[in-house]
């Protein structure tokens, strides 16, 4: 069972599933593509949707090829235009102006579109058949190293939408061997933007965008608060263990100082911080509920830095765990530390952030 909210993922995960189940079709539909490129041929367009962040984000020639490739596949069956939806997923940002870039899209100057102080220059632009092409030749290297005959898996059940509105409807408890989540994390990331030429290619409007970002768990400055115990009266300990601790409370004491004194680039990272642990520690208490005993909880996640003060996400979410019924083994800590955002380095310089793997153990 997997919890995903963005329709994006949502998609990935049908591909992947389709991909693994129809290998022959899906290989057989991909070298077809491959070799015919009907997309070439198709002298109709489906209007490419656009939401405020993604206008202009590829040239012209491109956008119309990845117009002509959507009509094109209009004449395929809904499996395979999966797998090809796919594929171009995959593509659009290599063939875009723009690069993923944490909180953002940065845009190359060559869109027109100014941002930031310091021009992007992405320098290389792919031309969509190529990389159409180049990612095809790739899906079907994987596919064909497939065994003829794979093990036997698991039914995967994907329930689309917010953990913090599935978790709680999941009746059965003690159901779960193990748990394995890689949350947002406590940096300012907004998915909804990140992957917004995904989300606008799959029809996602201004309006649901907004409505994405606000059911996220909070990791943004838009986020707003959450009513937890509204959502689910039994979260009331949760919420009364987070306002409670201790570390948190001086994490939020320094963070509103900082920003009555001006010194937070932005005044809605204090709300954030708080939303963020208040919510995560709803969702721990609901992981601990449905594990079974001995179950373990397997969760990647990054420490962060706000106003130069490094908070300690990993040991102050395994110490609450420890109060809702899961016990730490471990916690792993990644080679690669993390670095703290620009803005703070040019105040405070840089300090590495540790970026973990908690194990959690219900007894």
């Amino acid at each position: 069972d997997g919890i995903e909210l963005l329709p994006i993922g949502q998609q990935v995960i049908d591909a992947r599933r389709l991909m693994s189940k129809q290998r022959v079709q899906a290989v057989a539909a991909l070298a077809r593509w491959r070799n015919e490129m009907p997309w070439r041929s198709c002298s109709k367009r489906m209007p490419l949707h656009e939401i405020r962040i993604t206008a202009g984000a590829y040239p012209p020639d491109t956008k119309k090829a990845i117009e002509r490739y959507m009509h094109a596949m209009t004449a395929e069956d809904a499996d395979t235009a999966s797998v090809l939806r796919f594929a171009l997923f995959c593509v659009l940002e290599s063939v875009s102006y723009t690069r993923k870039d944490g909180q953002y899209l940065r845009w190359d100057r060559r869109a027109g579109r100014s941002w930031g102080r310091i021009e992007f220059n992405k320098a290389y632009i792919a031309s969509f058949d190529e990389a159409i092409v180049g990612k095809y030749d790739e899906l079907l290297q994987d596919l064909n190293s497939f065994d003829e005959e794979p093990p036997p898996k698991g039914t995967v059940q994907v329930r689309r939408g917010s953990c913090l509105e599935i978790l709680p409807a999941l009746t059965e408890t003690a159901k779960y061997d193990a748990v394995f989540t890689s949350p947002p994390c406590c940096n300012r990331y907004d998915y909804t933007r990140t992957y917004a030429l995904e989300l606008a290619l799959l029809g996602i409007d201004e309006a649901e965008i907004v409505r994405l970002r606000q059911d996220m768990v909070s990791c943004t400055v838009e986020n707003r608060a959450k009513n937890l115990t509204e959502i689910n009266p039994c979260w009331w300990k949760a919420v009364e263990v987070t306002t409670q601790h201790p570390l948190l409370s001086n994490i939020d004491a320094y963070l509103e100082d900082q920003r009555a004194s001006g010194q937070l680039n932005n005044g809605g990272i204090p709300r954030m911080v708080r939303g963020y642990f208040v919510e995560m520690v709803c969702v721990i208490a609901e992981l601990a509920r449905v594990l079974k005993p001995g179950g373990r909880v397997f969760m990647v996640n990054d420490n962060v830095r706000y106003a130069g003060a490094p908070i300690p996400v990993d040991l102050i979410l395994s110490d609450i765990a420890s109060t809702l019924g899961l016990g730490t083994e471990e916690i792993r800590v990644l080679p690669k530390a993390k670095g703290n955002s620009s803005q703070q380095m040019g105040r405070f310089e840089c300090e590495p952030l540790r970026k973990c793997i908690y194990i959690w153990r219900k007894p």
